[in-house]
C-alpha cells in the first residue's frame, strides 16, 4: 500500500465513524484499513483515532491532522483521476439540473457548444427551482443560485448575480425616482406574495445590509406577472438583474437605487465528490466556467 492509501483510510475512518464503515466505503478489507491506520500513527508518532468496539473517533491531534490533510488528499485524488482519464473522450449521458428561468437563456447556449464539441455526449437537462438531491436523482452536475448549505458536494463558483429595483419610464414620469431605499414607502411597489417574507427588499445602506419593507396595490405569486406589471407602469419591481436584462436593454424598464444594491448572490456549479473524475463532467465544468458571461448580471 502507498502512503496515500494510508491517508485515505484515515480520512474514511474519521468521516464514517468506524474502521468497518471505512472498509466498506473504500472497498478494502478491515485488516487493510487497520494496518493503514497503524502505519500512519507510527509514522506521525501520535494516536490519531480513539477506538472502541462500536465506534472510532479522532483524537484531538487526529482532528487537527484530518483538517490539514483532507484538502491536499482531495487534490491529489482529483489529479490522479484526471491523469488516468485524460485521453478518454467525453461520452454518455450528462444529467444537469438548473433553475427554471436561468437554464434556457444562459445554460442551453453553453450546452449547445458543449455538444458540438463532444458529439458522443447526450445531455438531460432538468429545470427546477428546488434543491434537488443529486444522489437520489442521479444528477451529475447542478447549477445553483444563492448561498450554499454545508454538504458533501464539491462546488465551483461561477460568478455572482445582482439584485435590482426597476420601473417603467412611464412610472418614473408620473411618480419620480426614489433617491434612497427609505423613499420606497412613498412609491407603489410590486410585491411577489409567494416569497417567504413578501414585501421585504434587501439593500446595502451605509455599508450594512438592511431590509426595507415595501407595499403596493398590485401583488402576484409569479415573477413573470411582476415584470409585466412593471412594464405597464403599475409600480416598481425588485428582481435578479439577469431575469430582466432584456427589458433593460430594450428600454422597457430602467434601474434605480443601484448604489444601494445588496451584495450580489453567488452562483455555483455543484457535483458529487468524485464525479468530476468523469471526462464528460470535467469537460462541461471547464466549458460552463468559461462560457457563462455573468460579470454584468
Amino acid at each position: 500500500m502507498s502512503r496515500i492509501d494510508d491517508f485515505e483510510a484515515f480520512i474514511a475512518i474519521v468521516e464514517h465513524g468506524s474502521l468497518t464503515a471505512a472498509a466498506r466505503r473504500t472497498n478494502r478489507s478491515l485488516q487493510s484499513i487497520s494496518r493503514s491506520l497503524a502505519t500512519l500513527e507510527e509514522a506521525v508518532g501520535v494516536e490519531l483515532v480513539h477506538r472502541t468496539t462500536r465506534r472510532s473517533a479522532p483524537s484531538e491531534a487526529g482532528a487537527a491532522f484530518f483538517h490539514r490533510i483532507k484538502p491536499a488528499i482531495d487534490e491529489i485524488k482529483e489529479a490522479r483521476f484526471q491523469a488516468a482519464s485524460r485521453r478518454s473522450e467525453p461520452s454518455g449521458v450528462l444529467h444537469i439540473s438548473a433553475p427554471v428561468l436561468f437554464g434556457p437563456d444562459f445554460l442551453v447556449p453553453v450546452i449547445a457548444d458543449y455538444m458540438r464539441t463532444y458529439p458522443r455526449v447526450e445531455v438531460d437537462l432538468q429545470l427546477s427551482d428546488g434543491f434537488v438531491d443529486l444522489g437520489v436523482e442521479g444528477i451529475d452536475l447542478a447549477i445553483r443560485i444563492g448561498d450554499l448549505p454545508d454538504s458533501s458536494l464539491r462546488a465551483k463558483r461561477l460568478g455572482a448575480l445582482r439584485r435590482v429595483v426597476f420601473g417603467a419610464p412611464s412610472y418614473f414620469e408620473h411618480r419620480g425616482r426614489p433617491a434612497h431605499p427609505f423613499e420606497l414607502s412613498q412609491h407603489n411597489c410590486i410585491v411577489r406574495n409567494a416569497d417567504g417574507r413578501p414585501g421585504e427588499w434587501m439593500f446595502q445602506i451605509e455599508g450594512q445590509p438592511r431590509t426595507v419593507k415595501v407595499t403596493g396595490s398590485f401583488r402576484s405569486n409569479l415573477m413573470t406577472s411582476v415584470y409585466a406589471a412593471a412594464i405597464h407602469g403599475l409600480g416598481l419591481g425588485y428582481s435578479p438583474l439577469w431575469q430582466i436584462r432584456h427589458l433593460v436593454d430594450d428600454g422597457r424598464v430602467e434601474l434605480v437605487l443601484t448604489e444601494f444594491e445588496p451584495v450580489p448572490v453567488p452562483i455555483h456549479a455543484l457535483w458529487p465528490e468524485g464525479r468530476s473524475s468523469s471526462a464528460k463532467v470535467r469537460a462541461f465544468l471547464d466549458m460552463v466556467a468559461a462560457g457563462l458571461q455573468l460579470k454584468d448580471l
